[in-house]
């Protein structure tokens, strides 16, 4: 009998201790502090998949900008009214779409009208490139970095950086009778080149400046940055006019766009029809 009494005693000790521990463990759970601990110490991490154009924006702004600077320099004023042909077969560099569709722009805003053979012409203009491209440079006030004998390397300390790019544009024209072959005025060549410097200090920055920068700000600021006129963000389409009215007489299909009922032949025709 004190051997079961002792059994029993037993199995209630280790009942409390487990009841104890649970209630120890649920009130750690439930504790605000240990859980902010429990987060501090929870590292997360995610990535985020990006990708760049083969040319960045930055390179076809200089160039874009060059151009339009060289053809600032160009009056086409003497070709408004007139019929020109702009032949494009001497123009050979990067962005060729670029530059001659804004010879055109030119043309066109100063009043005059394009044709698509020289035959057809008043004025042939001829457009070549002597120069489309970019060109950068780095430099930097600093210590080097210096590798002394062993394993020692010290490293490179930049305390002023400055990183700049260009644009060049060389663009030249001559325009001539096609059907005598005289020249009109000694044409020329327009030069023009555009920036786009980057500055740092103590690895401060960039702080840039340069005929990229003032387009960018000039575009996108005050007036010039308002929207002006946005498309919708759903697609609809209104149905296409129907260009024979006969086939809307005579297929009984449903023809969209067109209201059958008023189309429908009057009460006075079809009296004078069964008369």
């Amino acid at each position: 009998m004190t051997e079961s009494t002792g059994d029993v005693n037993l199995f209630e000790i280790m009942e409390d201790f487990m009841n104890m521990e649970l209630f120890q463990l649920q009130r750690t759970r439930l504790n605000p502090a240990s859980l902010l601990l429990v987060l501090s110490l929870t590292v997360g991490c995610s990535t985020a998949q990006t990708s760049n154009t083969a040319r960045t924006s930055t390179e076809q702004l200089l160039v874009s900008n060059a151009v339009d600077q060289s053809l600032d320099k160009v009056n086409f004023s003497s070709f408004n009214g007139a019929a020109v042909f702009l032949d494009e077969k001497y123009v050979d560099c990067v962005d060729k779409s670029y530059v001659v569709s804004s010879v055109r722009h030119r043309l066109l805003t100063n009043g005059a009208r394009l044709v698509d053979a020289a035959d057809k012409s008043d004025v042939v203009v001829e457009l070549r490139a002597g120069a489309v491209g970019t060109t950068s440079a780095e430099s930097y006030v600093g210590i080097p970095e210096i590798v002394l004998p062993g394993m020692l390397t010290l490293p490179e300390v930049r305390f002023f950086e400055k990183k700049s790019q260009s644009g060049t544009a060389k663009l030249g024209l001559v325009a001539y009778n096609p059907k005598t072959g005289a020249g009109l005025g000694l044409g020329g060549m327009s030069l023009a080149k555009s920036d786009d410097n980057n500055w740092s200090v103590a690895g401060v920055g960039p702080f840039q400046n340069g005929s990229i920068r003032r387009e960018v700000n000039q575009s996108t600021t005050g007036n010039a940055g308002m929207m002006r006129n946005r498309l919708p963000v759903t697609v609809a389409f209104d149905a296409p006019p129907i260009a024979n009215a006969q086939y809307a007489e005579d297929t009984s299909l449903p023809v969209p766009g067109i209201d059958q009922a008023s189309h429908a032949e009057p009460d006075w025709a079809k009296g004078e029809q069964s008369k």
